[in-house]
């Protein structure tokens, strides 16, 4: 029978919703849109485990599988090199293949095997290398594109890559030999400390969602009560009536329920057209989950009522009239105080107890109490505004008009900022938390990007080509200076001594006096000069007995393995080994660190000192400087190194390395973070042309008696502004004291304390914003016919 009675209360209530005239119709719509977008952005969330979970799949499908080593060559086996390069600021995968056989397998997203000096590409790197911007990268690519691939080999739609047929692999320059694509590796656990950052950021993206939902239930508030009333009046209870406007917030809600489907819906189509920091995903990896959604989607109607209910809780409807526009009654302190309280009481005991070195914690503490503390600030922007509010009063006209109507009714302006509130809380902790942990998963690489910006290496070159490479860099737009060595090694000829397997070898680096000068601390130098370069043990490198084992002033070493098969007689080397003598006065001198930051040890040697044609496979690296006045400058020296060789590598040099699962973690972040402050923006703006709309008539009867437009706008402003102001200060003040809490956990101490600066210019902007985009609906309110009634 109870169930019979709220089903027929909550069904009249949702007829009201969609049959009460246009002001009903309209009301509706503005809660079936406020939900509808936080429905979608809810809708998105819940996908996004999905989105990376095939990202993922994809990447594994598309790689080698390198379950086991496959050694001999058949029918259906490949040589195979990864070859990933960079243009401007976006990296273009590629994986050359060598058939053994004739019947490799087809790459993943390929219908057929490319033949010899084709390539696949994607339909992005397609695109670009058919624009003018791609005319760089067409040079780089000396292969004809005879098709494209498809998603089975794609990560997302954005995803620039090539799959080449070749045939210039060998064993000096190939990554190895496979049979079949697709492998799959353990998942590495992720840090605690990373752990910590998901959950809290999960929390603090998810409920500004559900705080807006629950304000855009209450749309039309002032309305309702009075339609309520006439309830009241024609012999319904203060329960029925209560039941009805659930009714109303139902119809609203669920029609909401429909709209966020249908922009999710929408907006999952676009998926692939759209990169936000880096990520994106084809429309058909854009699923909820199950679970998630399923919450989502009965959280919403549910939420509906419960907010409603509560909400009336405080509202005399009576036959004549709704006692709401009496002075209300104070807002209580304490039990908003306790819920903050409750939140910190269950993250206090969690400090110094996560660890760099665990790979777990304990969530439902953490998000039990997060949702805690944010929730008790969320109570707590009511209270503070009315007390703030209380105590403005002289001003100009249009800051007396926003203040009385503050003062009139400070919870609905309290509700329209309550998720900047949450937002700008969790932003605040959220980026004090990145701050720190940005020590533990950032690295210094030691190189010296102000030295030298790229490096190229190239097997197998001796001194002459080494300098014809280096000329050719020289003639390179874009390059400043060129630094060239040549490597190798040198080893102590003679018998192995007893129980060694191997000679004593040290590393050898042939080149120009400027080009030495990177690795060594040179008195001076002339070409055919010699040293002998001792690191001293930094960084791990061998002490210096070690190194004047093998080379010394006046000693003579061996420019190849002389033991390649260690003592076994049977096997030895079957061409002589040639030897070189130090001169008598090669000098000794200190290393330094080179571009890439290492000390070096060994040999230095100018280029007439020796002859490079008798060395054991000699390698080339250039050391190359660039001129920041030149665009595209690395780029043109990546298009010289394929040019000379398309399997040597370049690296660009970095002064710092971030670790790839936080910068994952920090990509994901950003990404909702940015929707979630789009959806806080249009969520302000629904609210405040809520308001508006419920005060036409009064804004019409302002109008009418005389007052200025502009004194109106301005209004609407400062109606805005003040209680933002008020948020953004209990934000800053709850983001600070909830980062602390965070960073205690992991044992952290607080990097700056000014993080809140960038997070109040953001809100500041949303005033700016939201007033500017609600001007031509004040405008359109204020007109004479907004006296009219019906």
């Amino acid at each position: 029978m109870k169930l019979r009675v709220w089903a027929r209360d909550l069904t009249l209530g949702a007829r009201f919703a969609v049959t009460g005239g246009r002001p009903g119709l309209l009301r509706t719509l503005l809660t079936a849109t406020g939900v509808g977008f936080g429905v979608a952005l809810l809708l998105l969330a819940a996908s996004l485990p999905n989105m990376l979970f095939q990202r993922e799949v994809r990447e594994a499908v598309r790689a080698v599988d390198a379950s086991r080593e496959v050694t001999a060559p058949g029918p259906g086996t490949f040589l195979h090199l990864t070859r990933a390069t960079t243009y401007r600021d976006d990296v273009v995968s590629g994986l050359l293949l060598q058939p053994d056989g004739d019947a490799p397998p087809v790459p993943p997203g390929a219908t057929a095997f490319p033949r010899t000096g084709e390539m696949l590409v994607s339909p992005a790197l397609r695109e670009l290398l058919d624009s003018p911007e791609g005319a760089l990268l067409e040079e780089r690519l000396p292969y004809e594109v005879a098709g494209t691939l498809g998603k089975g080999g794609l990560i997302g739609p954005a995803d620039l890559r090539y799959v080449a047929h070749v045939d210039f692999l060998d064993a000096g320059n190939l990554d190895g030999r496979g049979e079949r694509f697709g492998w799959s590796v353990p998942e590495e656990p992720m840090n605690a400390f990373l752990i910590l950052l998901v959950v809290v950021a999960c929390v603090v993206l998810l409920l500004p969602v559900l705080v807006f939902i629950a304000t855009a239930v209450r749309f039309g508030g002032e309305q309702r009560d009075r339609r309520l009333a006439a309830l009241r009046l024609v012999g319904a209870d203060v329960p029925m009536t209560r039941r009805i406007a659930a009714g109303e917030s139902l119809a609203g809600a669920l029609l909401g329920l429909l709209a966020g489907a249908g922009l999710f819906a929408a907006a999952r189509q676009f998926a692939g057209s759209f990169t936000i920091w880096d990520v994106n995903a084809f429309p058909s990896d854009v699923v909820p989950m199950p679970a998630l959604a399923a919450l989502a989607l009965a959280a919403v109607p549910v939420a509906s009522v419960v907010v409603t209910l509560v909400a009336l809780r405080g509202v005399a409807i009576e036959p004549l009239g709704v006692v709401r526009a009496s002075a209300p009654r104070r807002r209580r302190l304490w039990w908003r105080l306790l819920l903050l309280a409750a939140g910190a009481a269950l993250l206090a005991p969690l400090m110094g107890r996560v660890a760099v070195t665990e790979t777990s914690i304990d969530t439902v503490p953490v998000v039990t109490g997060t949702v805690l503390f944010l929730i008790g600030l969320t109570t707590l922007l009511p209270w503070l505004v009315e007390a703030g509010v209380k105590r403005l009063h002289a001003g100009p006209v249009a800051w007396q008009l926003a203040v009385r109507r503050l003062q009139l009714s400070s919870g609905t302006a309290a509700r329209a900022v309550s998720g900047i509130v949450v937002a700008a809380t969790g932003a605040i902790a959220l980026q004090m938390l990145f701050q720190a942990m940005e020590r533990d998963f950032t690295r210094f690489t030691s190189a010296d990007s102000s030295r030298v910006q790229i490096a190229a290496g190239f097997r197998g070159r001796a001194a002459d080509e080494a300098r014809d490479i280096t000329a050719r860099f020289g003639r390179t737009e874009g390059v400043a200076e060129v630094m060239s060595v040549v490597e190798s090694h040198v080893w102590r000829p003679g018998p192995l001594e007893k129980g060694k397997d191997f000679a004593p070898v040290a590393s050898l680096r042939v080149g120009d006096c400027p080009s030495l000068r990177e690795f060594a601390t040179l008195p001076s130098c002339k070409d055919g000069d010699v040293f002998v370069l001792l690191a001293h043990g930094a960084q791990g490198s061998p002490d210096d007995a070690r190194v004047t084992a093998v080379a010394r002033p006046g000693a003579t070493v061996a420019l190849r393995d002389p033991h390649p098969y260690g003592e076994d007689p049977k096997r030895t080397a079957k061409t002589p080994v040639p030897l070189w003598k130090l001169p008598a006065g090669t000098k000794v001198v200190d290393s330094r660190p080179d571009p890439t930051g290492m000390y070096q040890y060994g040999v230095l040697a100018t280029p007439s000192a020796i002859d490079t044609g008798l060395l054991d496979t000699p390698y080339a690296q250039n050391m190359i400087r660039l001129d920041p006045a030149v665009p595209d400058a690395a780029d043109h020296v990546r298009n010289t190194t394929a040019a000379v060789d398309p399997t040597a590598w370049t690296k660009d040099l970095k002064d710092i390395e971030r670790d790839a699962a936080f910068s994952s973690v920090r990509t994901g972040i950003l990404v909702g973070s940015t929707l979630t402050m789009l959806l806080v923006a249009a969520s302000l703006l629904v609210t405040t042309l809520e308001q508006l709309r419920d005060r036409k008539r009064l804004l019409s009867s302002l109008v009418a008696f005389g007052t200025r437009r502009s004194t109106l706008s301005w209004s609407v402003l400062w109606q805005t502004a003040v209680p933002i102001a008020l948020g953004l200060a209990l934000a800053v003040v709850g983001g600070l004291g909830l980062g602390v809490v965070l960073l205690k956990m992991g044992g952290q101490t607080v990097q700056d304390w000014w993080v809140f600066l960038p997070v109040v210019g953001v809100g500041a902007a949303l005033i700016g914003l939201v007033t500017l985009l609600s001007m031509p609906a004040l405008w359109r309110l204020m007109r004479a016919d907004g006296l009219r009634t019906e």
